[in-house]
């Protein structure tokens, strides 16, 4: 008797990202898409605040992306999802959600300015997530457009692997256009030959024995091959404002990039990507379905899913399910946070991927390192870590957040509270000693958008106290320490020992046992645990400690014990909560053994300016202890490449336009950690200090 099929119903969806550096016109490109599908009748302009995408009033006001928005529009039967992200990098968060969900991604690039900072930081990023990605190069029709220069850099700054897909008439003028290229142009297809050969062994063996065997309809399906296998990217040229090219652009994204058709009645598997709050209040969850189907008042953990929405035809639409390949907005579920995933995790379909399965979306296997590797490594474990994955830098920032009107505290809190279930890497720190909470940041306009946030929809005015930078914690050698229940001044009826040490860096914190697993119930085993992770978020200086091997070595617990009528006696038996209290002094102990020493970010920079300022600029950088490291004269203009102390790059920006006569231009971002010189920087303690034995144990029977 033959095997019984199950019919897998598809449904042919593309999740794709519009990524660039602040101003390329990403937002207006996102615009002029959903008018050249039919989904708006007028395109809307972000300098009068009528975008789609950008609903915030914060955003309107600004003129700038600040969270990650969705639109849909259809071509040829494909759903398209589009995802306008943030293009500043106090934003960066936003987008690195975003990755984790995308089939492809636009990457936009302004033909005035050319490839900027933030470009070359998405770039590597998407590169190294293997996500299919086209670049559009943006505003050809703005005076000082160049296309070639702009190609280019582009090939040189960021992949030698692009192709370009058409010519551009009349650049820099208002009557600029994109001409496509075709089959007759030769030019066209040997270059693109040329290129799709270096990865394919049988084009170059045809293309070097005669080049006119290879036909130019194989040459575009190899091109669609590899583009979506991101070994290519397409380059297409033409204007937002005017809609030069954006049909072109539009059949690339369909011909060029992979749609997905996932099974609605495969093993439910999702993610969540974005949380915000309803105008009532109510937590509203997105979700990027990978396989499966999700039903109202279906059950998610400890909560059900009381309504959904998908998007279709440029809006949210309500529905009964979101199925594969799909967004939707879930409401209902109110523990739901930014990375949780609905149903099976994506590991099972990470591992279907590594079989063989095109690559489509975030894989979430990667996260951020430090040095050669920083784009991507292991998953996060420096500050404010978390979540599936990191691939750009954590925040280096952070400041108090200070109510002016002391009554409003409380409200603050709850204020700061629902902007961490949108913004995880905010990362608030509460001090409950002090009554203050302090923030994450990736930059001060980071931190206008929030004070002006908690302003507009919280109704609280706040003050910031001096932005800080975030310092990490690294262990200098080995440790440990013991203390025995009933034994010296161990209040607590628990035996804990523990020794700590260095872990590689993207290690993060590493839990081991050298006790038989039995010998204490799991739970003890578990305080334990869950105890040292919490304790090393603030080590001997303060600071948090990313990356330490941590091995239990001791253990001990009062069995259980009652009265006469079976009366449960906590004074002579062991609770989780005295393993909770014991450990961090143990901890605390092996870490003043092993020592610690303070490591500050360092930013890696790239700065362009008049030779004859060289002088003058290298003596500034002395004074903010930046370390030079490069320079090349080429022509008029100085090229000078080295690090600086994330701490002092604010006061390099401010001083750059005096010291270059405002010809200077800056590139960026973070690139490591190093030893503090000089003062060992400390930060204030959000909890009862462990590291004073007398106080902190007071504290704890205060507690109790």
């Amino acid at each position: 008797m033959p095997p019984i099929l199950r019919t897998c119903r598809s449904v042919s969806t593309l999740n794709l990202g519009i990524l660039a550096h602040v101003d390329a016109g990403k937002t207006s490109l996102t615009e002029r898409l959903l008018h050249a599908a039919g989904v708006i009748d007028e395109v809307g302009s972000v300098d009068d605040g009528n975008t789609q995408t950008d609903s915030l009033a914060l955003e309107r006001q600004r003129g700038i992306t600040i969270k990650s928005a969705v639109v849909s529009f259809e071509v040829d039967g494909v759903t398209v999802n589009l995802i306008d992200t943030p293009g500043h990098p106090d934003f960066i968060a936003e987008v690195e959600r975003v990755l984790n969900v995308l089939d492809g991604a636009v990457l936009v690039v302004s033909a005035v300015e050319g490839v900027q900072a933030q470009t070359r930081v998405l770039m590597r990023t998407l590169r190294r997530l293997r996500i299919p990605t086209l670049v559009f190069v943006n505003k050809t029709d703005r005076g000082g457009a160049q296309d070639e220069r702009v190609l280019e850099a582009i090939s040189e700054k960021l992949t030698p692997f692009v192709i370009a897909m058409g010519s551009v008439c009349d650049v820099g003028t208002r009557d600029s256009d994109f001409r496509p290229y075709g089959a007759a142009d030769v030019a066209f297809t040997a270059r693109l030959a040329e290129v799709l050969a270096e990865r394919n062994d049988a084009i170059l063996a045809a293309f070097v024995d005669d080049e006119t065997t290879v036909s130019y309809g194989v040459l575009r399906r190899e091109l669609a091959a590899q583009t979506g296998r991101a070994l290519v990217h397409p380059v297409f040229f033409g204007s937002a404002m005017t809609g030069a090219g954006v049909d072109a652009l539009i059949s690339g994204i369909r011909e060029l990039l992979p749609a997905i058709e996932g099974a609605a009645d495969g093993p439910l598997s999702g993610t969540v990507f974005k949380v915000e709050r309803g105008s009532a209040g109510e937590k509203i969850a997105y979700v990027r379905m990978f396989s499966g189907t999700l039903a109202v008042r279906e059950q998610i953990g400890a909560g059900k899913v009381t309504s959904i929405s998908v998007f279709e035809h440029g809006s949210a639409v309500q529905r009964g399910t979101v199925v594969a390949g799909q967004i939707g907005k879930l409401w209902g579920l109110t523990d739901i946070r930014i990375g949780d995933p609905i149903g099976a995790p994506r590991e099972t379909l990470n591992t279907l991927r590594e079989e063989g399965v095109p690559r489509g979306f975030g894989s979430g296997e990667v996260g951020f390192q430090e040095g050669a590797a920083r784009e991507v490594g292991s998953p996060r474990s420096g500050p404010g870590g978390g979540g599936e994955g990191c691939y750009f830098a954590p925040p280096t920032l952070e400041t108090v957040v200070v109510p002016r009107r002391p009554r409003d505290r409380a409200a603050l809190h709850l204020a700061l509270s629902y902007l961490a279930e949108q913004d995880p890497l905010i990362n608030l720190r509460q001090d409950e000693i002090r009554r203050e909470v302090a923030v994450s940041l990736y930059g001060e306009v980071q931190k206008e958008v929030i004070q002006a946030t908690l302003a507009d929809d919280f109704r609280v005015d706040v003050t910031f106290r001096e932005t800080t930078t975030i310092c990490v914690e690294r262990l200098v050698g080995t440790g440990a320490a013991v203390e025995v229940m009933h034994r010296g001044d161990n209040p607590f009826l628990a035996t804990v020992g523990l020794r700590v040490e260095p872990a590689p860096v993207g290690a993060g914190v590493e839990f081991g046992l050298e006790v038989e697993p039995g010998s204490m119930p799991p739970t003890f085993f578990k305080a334990v645990e869950d105890t040292v992770r919490v304790t090393l978020r603030q080590g001997i200086h303060g600071w948090e400690i990313p990356d330490c091997r941590v091995t239990m070595t001791h253990s001990g617990y009062a069995a259980r014990q009652s009265h006469a009528h079976a009366v449960f006696d906590k004074s002579m038996s062991s609770t989780a909560g005295d393993f909770r209290d014991l450990t961090p002094l143990v901890l605390m102990d092996a870490l003043r053994q092993a020592r610690t020493r303070v490591d500050e970010p360092m930013h890696r920079f790239t700065m362009e300016l008049p030779a004859d300022t060289f002088g003058q600029v290298v003596a500034a950088l002395a004074r903010l202890r930046a370390v030079p490291q490069s320079s090349e004269i080429r022509g008029s203009t100085c090229v000078l490449e080295g690090e600086i102390p994330a701490a002092m790059v604010h006061g390099l920006q401010r001083q750059l336009p005096a010291l270059t006569r405002g010809e200077g231009e800056l590139e960026c971002a973070f690139d490591h950690y190093r030893p503090v010189t000089g003062a060992v920087p400390s930060r204030r303690r959000t909890d009862c200090n462990p590291l004073n034995r007398k106080e902190y144990l007071l504290r704890v029977k205060r507690r109790v």
